[in-house]
């Protein structure tokens, strides 16, 4: 197991925070947040121009052809800078999962148009309760001749707004058990008979409601096979669980970075307050953490990447670091004192993103019901 990254991998860091900096300050940010649509199309373009979106398809679809652990060490960045926009629920949730089970048609139609930026996915998993359990999936596709009628809502579906597609997960039978019956299908997301509403957020991402009236689908529009979609599910809660443990990890060095500049900096008693003990403790703490969810999501990023996958490897990495990101911030917030609680301040960019870390992929609850599920408990 061989976490140094090669020099090619440390060159995609240095360009992408180099990129991020210049192109996605918090200025940027804070405005985005108030955007209609929440991501720059201009940046989402340049963004393409550089392969990101392409970055782990071959290139057969206009990719790059470079590995997960790229993948991880860009997300790495975008969440040291927050990035936002559509990139995790258009790669992680819906290129990912038709790179590995689309059709030869599906993906010689889709992933170029990804790779090139030109357009936007959104997955429709959730809904009410907002579980990831295949028992909680009632959103129903009816066959009507050679197509599928779906009718149903779907809740939490990031970026639904500004997506050109859906891969929408939804029950087309019933089976032994929940799994039974799940399937996948590519929707096109202008289709009059879908509603979207944007629900409010306190960490200002995009998470709609997004209702399924009679929408029609065509059996070419499955993804995999019809009633045997679960996996694909599992396939990509893994990869996506992941891949926002990557954007944690970058955003959890982000926060104790600016705290051990601001400890160094805030005189106090004319002595910097990093040389006071209840200072020096709360940073040791949020480094360990810092530390110890790089060295999780690394040993789990590179299962996948050598092809030896674990999902208890990826469900202790997810529960720690969704664990650690608010431990983090809480004590970067109190460290920095008064201004650490304004709106003003950057820190706080970091902890209103907390919840949502939290629950793409699946929260603490259920990763540590698969941490016990996988230790036969």
């Amino acid at each position: 197991m061989d976490f140094n990254f090669s020099e090619e991998q440390e060159m995609l860091r240095t360009l992408a925070r180099d990129f991020l900096s210049r192109e996605c300050p918090k200025t940027k940010v804070r405005e985005l947040e108030k955007d209609e649509k929440g991501y720059d199309p201009q940046m989402w373009h340049n963004m393409a121009k550089l392969g990101w979106m392409g970055l782990v398809f071959p290139e057969e679809y206009e990719g790059i052809n470079a590995s997960f652990m790229d993948l991880v060490i860009l997300m790495e960045e975008m969440g040291r800078n927050i990035l936002p926009g559509p990139f995790f629920s258009t790669i992680a949730f819906c290129a990912l999962p038709i790179l590995e089970y689309g059709t030869i048609e599906q993906k010689s139609r889709f992933l170029p148009q990804i790779a090139r930026g030109e357009t936007i996915w959104a997955l429709a998993l959730t809904e009410s309760s907002g579980s990831y359990r295949a028992s909680e999936i009632k959103l129903r596709a009816k066959l009507e001749g050679e197509d599928y009628i779906l009718e149903g809502d779907k809740f939490f579906v990031s970026d639904a707004h500004i997506a050109d597609y859906l891969l929408v997960v939804a029950r087309t039978g019933e089976g032994k058990g929940p799994e039974d019956g799940i399937t996948l299908f590519i929707v096109d997301a202008k289709d009059t008979g879908l509603g979207m509403e944007v629900i409010p957020t306190i960490a200002g991402d995009r998470q709609c409601k997004v209702s399924f009236n009679k929408v029609r689908v065509s059996k070419n529009s499955i993804l995999g096979d019809a009633g045997q979609g679960w996996h694909i599910v599992d396939f990509m809660l893994q990869r996506a669980a992941i891949l926002k443990c990557a954007e944690i990890s970058g955003a959890c060095q982000a926060v104790l970075d600016m705290t051990s500049t601001y400890a160094k900096q805030r005189v106090q008693f004319d002595r910097p307050i990093g040389s006071f003990q209840a200072i020096q403790h709360k940073l040791a703490d949020m480094l360990i953490d810092v530390d110890g969810v790089q060295y999780l999501l690394y040993q789990a990023a590179w299962g996948i990447n050598v092809g030896s996958l674990s999902q208890l490897q990826i469900s202790i990495a997810k529960a720690k670091a969704s664990e650690a990101y608010q431990r983090i911030c809480i004590d970067g917030i109190t460290t920095h004192g008064a201004i650490g609680f304004s709106l003003d301040h950057d820190i706080g960019l970091y902890y209103r993103r907390v919840k949502t870390a939290e629950f793409a992929a699946g929260g603490i609850d259920f990763h540590r019901e698969n941490i016990a599920a996988e230790l036969g408990l």
